[in-house]
């Protein structure tokens, strides 16, 4: 049996030698998980794209301390809103077909590369899922309206100048902006409309994001919130909050979304087939 290494202390790094021809890796790189972990082994690597790292280890950690919450929740929708390697969205569907639940994917990123690694992480895994081209669900957000049991999300935190935000390159995977709160306050007004009434939304957070004033943001929407996990260290605090729709919190007159019947599977092909101009890619089909 390998030793099993505490995911909070494992820094991964990349190839030693790769040429400008060879920048997808062959094979998926393979990482050693805590004994809490949804034991995924292989993860696919790109050098433009963000390598499973303590944020996104925490994450998969947190999703891991509610799984009383996501066995009694039996998401049929789940996103991840910057997917970059797909370790998180891989990890949960691991966790989740272990459990026997039925769910459907859709992760999103504005990298192509992104998307191609998160294909080639799904595959390595055997999970099927439609990954999506876009920046955020830019385009999607009517359709996709009241519908999302789950969001995931690890976005750019770090305070940097606003014009590093959105630059292409590995870099959009951290710049924040002001505050690192430049793609986060963007991010909290869609997950509030694209969240059913059962749906919650999990968020990496650095104290620096002013975490507080995050959850009086989602209170006023209607939303309670807590710290699942916090982890500290040398460079940073990270908080992975929990935020989920509560009747009891008074927003005035906010109406309440109904929740949407319709089944993931045909939500999935009428998102196929209804948005001919976004670029979707199958996991099993990506190929370059």
């Amino acid at each position: 049996m390998e030793p099993q290494i505490e995911a909070s202390a494992l820094k991964p790094t990349l190839p030693s030698i790769r040429t400008k021809e060879d920048q997808w890796s062959s094979k998926p790189v393979s990482y050693k998980m805590s004994a809490r972990s949804a034991q995924i082994r292989l993860v696919s690597s790109h050098l433009e794209v963000y390598e499973p790292c303590n944020d996104s280890f925490a994450v998969v950690d947190a999703l891991l301390a509610d799984r009383t919450h996501l066995l009694e929740h039996r998401p049929t929708l789940c996103m991840e809103l910057g997917c970059g390697s797909g370790y998180v969205i891989t990890s949960l569907a691991i966790r989740l077909r272990q459990e026997g639940a039925g769910c459907s994917y859709f992760p999103s990123d504005t990298s192509p590369h992104a998307v191609k690694v998160t294909c080639e992480t799904f595959e390595a895994h055997g999970v099927h899922a439609e990954v999506l081209l876009t920046d955020i669900v830019s385009g999607l957000e009517r359709r996709l309206a009241g519908m999302v049991d789950m969001m995931v999300v690890n976005p750019p935190y770090v305070p940097t100048p606003e014009d590093e935000v959105g630059r292409s390159g590995i870099a959009s995977a951290w710049a924040g902006g002001e505050n690192g709160r430049s793609v986060i306050d963007r991010i909290l007004p869609i997950a509030d409309k694209l969240l059913s009434n059962r749906g919650c939304l999990y968020m990496v957070t650095l104290a620096a994001n002013n975490p507080s004033q995050i959850c009086h943001i989602m209170r006023e929407k209607g939303y309670a919130s807590r710290i699942v996990v916090q982890r500290s260290t040398e460079e940073e605090s990270l908080h992975v909050m929990k935020f989920w729709r509560d009747s009891e919190i008074q927003v005035g007159t906010k109406e309440q979304l109904t929740e949407n019947k319709t089944t993931p599977s045909v939500v999935m092909d009428s998102l196929l087939t209804q948005f001919p101009r976004l670029a979707f890619w199958r996991s099993g089909s990506c190929s370059s």
